[in-house]
C-alpha cells in the first residue's frame, strides 16, 4: 500500500507571539517495510531557524525558531509512505529471556534498550499495572502469548472514551477508570510489560480508520485522533513485535511509523514554548489517501 499524508497544525493567538521555539516529529523514521518519499514540511511564518536532525531515539526530528511578531502559527507536513510490512516475526522464547537479556547488557542493542524497561517521565512504577498484568505472566509462558494476550484483555477491558482523559492523565489513574484513548491503552500495555522487566517501546504514527475496497474491505479501526499510539515489545529472539492494543491487532500496511520513544512525551508531534500569545485555538488536521487518489483516512479537531 501507498498512502499520501499531510498533517497540519494551526494555532491562533488572542495576543502577538513575539518569539517562540519549537520541536517537530512529523516526518517518518525508517521501519522494516516503510520507506518515505516526496517529504516537505511548510511553515508559516517563515521560520529565523531550521535545524533537522535525528534525535535520541532514532526519529526525524525538526528544531524551529521564529522570531518575527504573529498571531498564528502553522505546520505542514506532506510525504508519500510506501509499506509491504513483513509477517510479525515467529519468537516461541520465554518472556524472562528477554527480561534477562536487557538486564544482562552484554551487548550495544541491550545496553540502549535498557531504558525501555525502566520507568520513564509519563509511566512510573504502579502496583496496578503490575496486578493487572500478572495474570498473563505465568513462568515459561512465550512472550509473544504474553504481550498479545494483554493487548487482548486491554481491547476488552477498557472502553474508548476521548472525553475521558487527557495527555496528562497517568496510568494508574487510567487502570482504575478503564476508559482512554490510544495513547492511554499503548501507556497501560507499556506498564505493564515494564512491571515485569521486559523492554517495550511507545510508537506513534497514523491509522487508516476507513477502508475500502482498496484496503480490501475490513472492518473498521478504532484511532480518531490526530495520530495514532501503539506498542512494540522485544522479543527473546530479537525482533520487536508491534501490538494495538486500542483495536487488538498487530499491526499492518493499515499503520504508519512515525516515531518511538519512552512514552508520548518522547515523540510529541510538536511541542516548543513561546513569549506571548494569550488564549490560543488548536486546529490539527490529517488526511492519509491512497496514491490511486481513493480518501481513506480523515480526523480533523
Amino acid at each position: 500500500m501507498s498512502y499520501r499524508v499531510r498533517h497540519k497544525t494551526e494555532y491562533r493567538y488572542a495576543e502577538g507571539v513575539s518569539t517562540s521555539h519549537h520541536e517537530v516529529h512529523l516526518y517518518p523514521r525508517f521501519a522494516p517495510g516503510q520507506m518515505v518519499r516526496d517529504k516537505r514540511l511548510d511553515v508559516f511564518p517563515e521560520p529565523a531557524l531550521r535545524r533537522d536532525r535525528i534525535d535520541w531515539f532514532g526519529n526525524p526530528t525538526t528544531h524551529l525558531e521564529i522570531h518575527g511578531r504573529h498571531t498564528r502559527l502553522a505546520v505542514t507536513s506532506s510525504f508519500v509512505v510506501d509499506i509491504a510490512r513483513e509477517p510479525p516475526p515467529e519468537d516461541d522464547g520465554p518472556w524472562e529471556a528477554a527480561r534477562d537479556w536487557v538486564r544482562a547488557g552484554a551487548d550495544a542493542e541491550a545496553r540502549a534498550a535498557v531504558e525501555m524497561a525502566l520507568p520513564s517521565p509519563r509511566i512510573a512504577p504502579a502496583s496496578d499495572a503490575r496486578a493487572f498484568a500478572e495474570p498473563s505472566f505465568t513462568p515459561g509462558r512465550p512472550l509473544v502469548e504474553v504481550a498479545r494476550e494483554l493487548m487482548h484483555r486491554i481491547h476488552e477491558e477498557f472502553a474508548y472514551d476521548p472525553a475521558a482523559t487527557d495527555v496528562a492523565t497517568p496510568v494508574d489513574e487510567v487502570l482504575r477508570g478503564r476508559r482512554g484513548v490510544c495513547q492511554d491503552f499503548a501507556h497501560v500495555q507499556l506498564a505493564c510489560l515494564r512491571a515485569f522487566g521486559v523492554p517495550a517501546r511507545y510508537v506513534s504514527g497514523y491509522l487508516v480508520t476507513r477502508p475500502n475496497a482498496v484496503a480490501g474491505g475490513e472492518d473498521d479501526l478504532v484511532g480518531a485522533d490526530a495520530s495514532h499510539a501503539w506498542v512494540s515489545v522485544r522479543l527473546p529472539g530479537g525482533g520487536w513485535l508491534d501490538l494495538d492494543p486500542t483495536n487488538d491487532v498487530v499491526p499492518s500496511d493499515r499503520h504508519i511509523v512515525v516515531a518511538v520513544g519512552r512514552d508520548f512525551g518522547d515523540v510529541t508531534p510538536m511541542r516548543g514554548v513561546l513569549l506571548g500569545g494569550g488564549r490560543h485555538e488548536l486546529i490539527v488536521a490529517v488526511d492519509v489517501t491512497p496514491v490511486e487518489g481513493q480518501s481513506q483516512s480523515q480526523s480533523q479537531s
